[in-house]
């Protein structure tokens, strides 16, 4: 799977792999001019996530080690690139949400989430033949509306099978804005990337000029 982008005059292209098939971070570095490829790591995130939960890690620690075990995934059979891992977590009251999967649990989260406040672990990593160069934390805060059944099940039917791949099942750059009531910290985190500090990373690595 290939990421094209029209980069920068002065960008070197081949060096960065994206160890993920997210569309939207995808999305996020060829909006930005950043040249990229893909090559989604085959990781067993729910046994990783286990292990770290029952291990005591808090959802910053999770995303980090989870960011990390992607890129360390894909870096041995890409040789000499900068492999890109990263992963977020929604932690609500002590509770870590995943992708729902299905439209009964993408509305069961919606319920769960309905006037609460919840983080957004993101975080991102960079490796080099499986060494690590940088890495990076944000934890982005957001609030819900109150959402009633009816409501949950109207965003659903008019955000479709996108509300099934996304954490808390909402997705602020479509319809799922319309569910939010606040928000804190960096919005290109809460759509699953910590943008900018990763653009400054990628410049100090040459990638970027």
């Amino acid at each position: 799977m290939t990421g094209s982008a029209t980069p920068i005059a002065g960008s070197r292209t081949g060096l960065l792999v994206l160890a993920s098939g997210s569309p939207t971070r995808a999305g996020l570095l060829r909006r930005a001019g950043v040249p990229f490829h893909q090559d989604p790591a085959e990781v067993d995130e729910g046994a990783a996530k286990a292990q770290l939960k029952s291990a005591g890690a808090d959802a910053g620690a999770a995303a980090l080690e989870l960011a990390r075990l992607k890129a360390a995934a894909v870096s041995p059979r890409q040789p000499g690139r900068l492999v890109l891992g990263a992963d977020q977590l929604l932690e609500c009251e002590g509770e870590w949400l995943d992708k729902p999967g299905t439209r009964a649990r993408a509305k069961a989260q919606l319920l769960r989430l309905s006037g609460r406040r919840h983080s957004l672990a993101t975080a991102a990593v960079l490796l080099k033949d499986g060494a690590p160069l940088w890495s990076h934390l944000e934890a982005p805060e957001l609030r819900l509306r109150r959402i009633s059944p009816e409501l949950a099940e109207a965003y659903l039917d008019a955000a479709g099978g996108d509300a099934l791949g996304s954490v808390g099942a909402y997705q602020i750059e479509g319809p799922g804005a319309q569910l939010i009531e606040e928000l804190s910290g960096d919005v290109f985190s809460v759509l699953g990337l910590p943008l900018l500090p990763l653009l400054g990373a990628l410049r100090r690595e040459g990638v970027l000029p």
